[in-house]
């Protein structure tokens, strides 16, 4: 068959399969018998069809119409045919009607001509004049092999789509686990937390207010010193107390006392803020739902992330608008700022700018965390929220944070998004109900959340 041959097949028969026959039975017993000897057409059909629903076409070109048109478990082919060869009609059914099996027929007996129709896909090679019990027989084991491939395939695909459900529940359990695990250990911690506040606390109170009565006490001494200075001593005991001056170095111990009282005075006050710090982050006696300043949680993680935003290496700029208090845990919104600041101070590290926008949209709040730092590549960006997923060094990063992230906004009925292009920088954008009270009372009670 010559090339215009096949091109003109290709235009005029539509290869496509009305039914997918692969996990459907209305295929099952109908058989298409193609030979262009129309006595043997009939025989075969006549044969077949005490049992079978037989269809016959007189050339490739009619059973090709013949399967896109109707499902057909089983053809049965003339190998030399005028057109399209058997042969060739096998390679069509292979290419296009997998589930179909095929059975040929020809009065060639060469070993070569069975081996190739067998490689290319057929079920039986049989021999005219064909007896009609072996026919029956060859009939009967391609359909039974074809109904085992067939479930074949529909129990792998079942077995595909439920090992996808176990995987997926397996991640979902992973991930849960790294919550339940992240929250008993930020539990801990904020209780640690609080109890080194209040610890410190009462001894940062007194160093505090004894570094003022301090103050006052040196500056009388001093004035006292000063008078004795000015005073008409004997000659022994002024020369005595020169003598001693220069021992002790007299006028840079005086200049020392008030630097040492400044710098302990500067240090408690540091201790007491940290302190507050700490009580505000951990927010032990606000585990319950509540209305929180936005702001406040953000400026106290702020302070507790000193180390990278007091470095002088990266620019914090913060673009506050006009909030309302918002329904929220605290501690957990809290957690949710210090894994986003951090990751964002990470970013540039060595040098960049951090902006914190917040702004009010309808019933929402909008807290945007933008860094100029080196941008998430476009094949992470889908992953991010996974547990244990990080792009960062062994030993550098658990892959937990924006996994906890993610799940504290879904508790809190909001979302949150990522944009991020390589060279310019990401930007994570959380978005909280600032009434979540109200919506979970309209879902069917406080669990709703």
């Amino acid at each position: 068959m010559t090339a215009g041959s096949h091109a003109l097949l290709q235009q005029s028969v539509s290869l496509t399969p009305v039914v997918d026959s692969d996990f459907g039975g209305c295929a099952d017993g109908r058989i298409l018998i193609v030979d262009d000897d129309a006595a043997l057409r009939d025989v075969y059909a006549e044969c077949l069809g005490a049992r079978y629903s037989c269809v016959t076409a007189a050339d490739a070109r009619e059973a090709l119409r013949r399967l896109a048109a109707e499902p057909f478990a089983l053809v049965i082919s003339d190998v030399n045919m005028p057109g399209l060869s058997g042969v060739e009609l096998l390679r069509k059914i292979r290419e296009h009607f997998q589930a179909v099996a095929v059975i040929m027929v020809s009065g060639i007996d060469r070993t070569q001509r069975v081996l190739d129709t067998m490689r290319l896909g057929a079920s039986d090679y049989l021999l005219k004049p064909c007896d009609l019990g072996v026919l029956e027989l060859s009939v009967e084991r391609a359909l039974e092999r074809r109904a085992l491939l067939r479930d074949a395939r529909r129990y792998k695909h079942d077995l595909e789509r439920r090992n996808a459900e176990l995987a997926h529940q397996q991640a979902e359990l992973k991930r849960l686990q790294a919550q339940i695990v992240h929250n008993e250990k930020m539990v801990s911690l904020g209780q640690l937390a609080a109890g080194v506040a209040h610890e410190l606390n009462n001894p940062a109170g007194f160093i505090y207010g004894n570094m003022e009565v301090l103050r006052e006490c040196a500056a009388g001494l001093e004035r006292l010193l000063g008078f004795y200075d000015g005073a008409a001593l004997p000659a022994a005991v002024a020369d005595g107390a020169a003598l001693l001056k220069r021992e002790i170095d007299y006028e840079n111990t005086l200049a020392d006392l008030h630097t040492v009282i400044e710098d302990c005075t500067s240090g408690a006050e540091r201790i007491r803020d940290v302190v507050q710090n700490l009580r505000t982050f951990s927010r032990l006696d606000e585990a319950e739902f509540k209305k929180v300043d936005i702001h406040e949680g953000l400026d106290s993680t702020i302070r507790l992330l000193s180390r990278y935003y007091a470095s002088g290496r990266i620019t914090l700029r913060r673009d506050y608008g006009a909030l309302p208090p918002v329904d929220c845990f605290a501690g957990q919104l809290n957690q949710m700022w210090m894994n986003l600041l951090a990751n964002a101070a990470q970013a540039v590290a060595g040098g960049g700018e951090v902006r914190v926008s917040t702004r009010l949209c309808g019933g929402e709040v909008r807290v945007s965390v933008r860094d100029t730092g080196p941008g998430i590549s476009a094949e992470h960006l889908d992953r991010i929220f996974e547990p244990f997923f990080t792009t960062k060094p062994v030993g550098e990063g658990t892959g937990l944070g924006l996994s906890i992230t993610y799940g504290i906004v879904e508790r809190h009925g909001g979302t949150i998004s990522v944009e991020s292009c390589p060279g310019t920088g990401t930007t994570f954008t959380v978005v909280l109900p600032v009434n979540a009270e109200a919506r979970r009372g309209h879902s069917g009670g406080r669990d709703g959340l």
